[in-house]
């Protein structure tokens, strides 16, 4: 039988947070890597620097891949019309209420965070690291939005803050990636990849499970393929179906089916048993919005959560104990 320590930490007496102490999971949580980082509880703030993504502008394609809402991948609850650091004022006040917590990532979330001139996306991430409790960045985008310059700059925080570079991989098949009008193919991530590892950037895969067309073979591919590719993270998604996005219209239409939550806890738990144990798992699935439709389950979000640990435990399985097969 495997058996688990707890990760603990007591802040200290200077501090005015009790200890805590988080225990280690069957597979490698980012909340833990950031205690190991920073030695203290650090808390992402969600940002919306006001972007748009290539293929709603027109560059590549319009209407937003077709999971997307109206909102697209917008972080929700924050006040948009709010400056970059009136948003870190307004988030970080939340997580001290809610946490306790002193430090924060800033989360430039919405939308695709690298669609602009590498001139104004300077400005806005200095602007958030302009806050002396903000120890780090994560940048989420496509990786059809990564040209040499936006690289450069990359690179540039890169060596000195921590930095973590999240890209919509969503699928490795292009015909899944061509049918959710995704505006780039497979082929296009790879190079993406590749180019932020020679620069030693740490990229974070956003998977997709239960896209419409997709058997479990395929799915488990794609999970084969973020650790083939070298991401040092990953975040796993259910295929969910949000107000206002083409997906709606098909599902109420009848041509898309979703996934039943026990089988997408046996499916996450596939693919964290053929991960590296070194890829960090920074999410095991999205939110229940205001905007969701369908499945009424994904509103229960800690629920499925801790099915998820309870079946790895039923396993007696770790992440990776599956790696290299198939």
């Amino acid at each position: 039988m495997t058996v688990l320590p707890r990760f603990e930490h007591d802040t200290g007496s200077g501090s005015n947070a009790a200890p805590f102490f988080l225990p280690m999971k069957r597979y490698t949580t980012f909340n833990n890597e950031l205690l190991r980082q920073f030695g203290q509880r650090i808390q992402r703030v969600s940002l919306d620097a006001g972007f748009t993504c290539p293929n709603r502008d027109g560059s590549v394609g319009h209407g937003g891949c077709t999971f997307c809402g109206d909102r697209g991948a917008a972080a929700v609850g924050v006040p948009v019309a709010l400056s970059i650091a009136e948003q870190l004022a307004d988030g970080k006040r939340k997580m001290q209420q809610k946490y306790g917590a002193a430090k924060f990532l800033a989360y430039f979330q919405a939308y695709s965070n690298t669609y602009e001139n590498p001139d104004r996306l300077r400005r806005l991430y200095e602007e958030a690291l302009a806050d002396p409790t903000v120890v780090g960045l994560i940048i989420g985008t496509r990786p059809d939005c990564l040209p040499p310059a936006t690289l450069d700059l990359l690179t540039e925080l890169h060596a000195r803050t921590y930095l973590w570079l999240e890209l919509g991989m969503q699928t490795m098949h292009d015909r899944t990636l061509s049918a959710i009008n995704r505006g780039h193919d497979h082929a296009c991530l790879e190079s993406a990849v590749q180019s932020c590892r020679e620069r030693g950037i740490q990229t974070c895969a956003h998977l997709v499970l239960g896209l419409p067309g997709e058997s479990r073979e395929e799915m488990l591919a794609s999970v084969r393929e973020v650790d083939r590719l070298g991401f040092s993270g990953a975040k796993f998604h259910h295929l969910h179906i949000l107000k206002g996005s083409q997906l709606e219209v098909d599902y109420r239409a009848g041509k898309v089916s979703l996934l039943e939550r026990d089988e997408y806890i046996g499916l996450v738990c596939d693919a964290l048993e053929l991960l590296d144990p070194q890829v960090i798992i920074h999410r095991l699935m999205g939110d229940g919005r205001t905007e969701l439709v369908a499945p009424e389950w994904s509103r229960r979000k800690l629920d499925v959560l801790n099915r998820i640990d309870r079946e790895m435990t039923r396993r007696d399985s770790v992440q990776g104990s599956r790696r290299g097969e198939g």
